[in-house]
């Protein structure tokens, strides 16, 4: 039986890892006994904050419709309330958008949010 070196195959592994660590400091990007640490740990970070990003973007948009319904005289959750009620379907970040690029079409959904608020209290 012949002998099988495996040359090829740790060297495409080290590879891997060591092209993921390109941008790192130190020995974290070129040598493999630290830079598979370094990868490891990046990796870890990256699952937890694909998680954490959709967190903080719900909150930038919460926070962005707050100050446009503020500015019109109603807190956030008397227009989320609002909408509820009036059968508005709008997900928070398009209301977001509105509320910076389209002030008035935001003052017309304030306002429906509003006489459905006064409708059914």
């Amino acid at each position: 039986m012949s002998r099988v070196t495996r040359g090829t195959t740790g060297h495409a592994r080290h590879k891997k890892v060591i092209d993921r660590a390109s941008g790192y400091r130190g020995r974290s990007k070129s040598s493999f006994r630290v830079a598979i640490e370094r990868v490891e740990k990046a990796l870890q970070y990256a699952y937890r904050d694909r998680r954490t990003r959709k967190r903080s973007f719900r909150s930038l948009w919460i926070a962005r419709i707050n100050a446009g319904t503020r500015e019109h005289g109603v807190t956030y959750s008397q227009f989320i309330s609002g909408l509820g009620k009036a059968g508005i379907e709008i997900d928070r970040k398009i209301l977001s958008d509105l509320a910076i690029k389209e002030p008035e079409a935001f003052k017309a959904l304030v306002d429906q949010a509003q006489a459905a608020l006064a409708k059914n209290p």
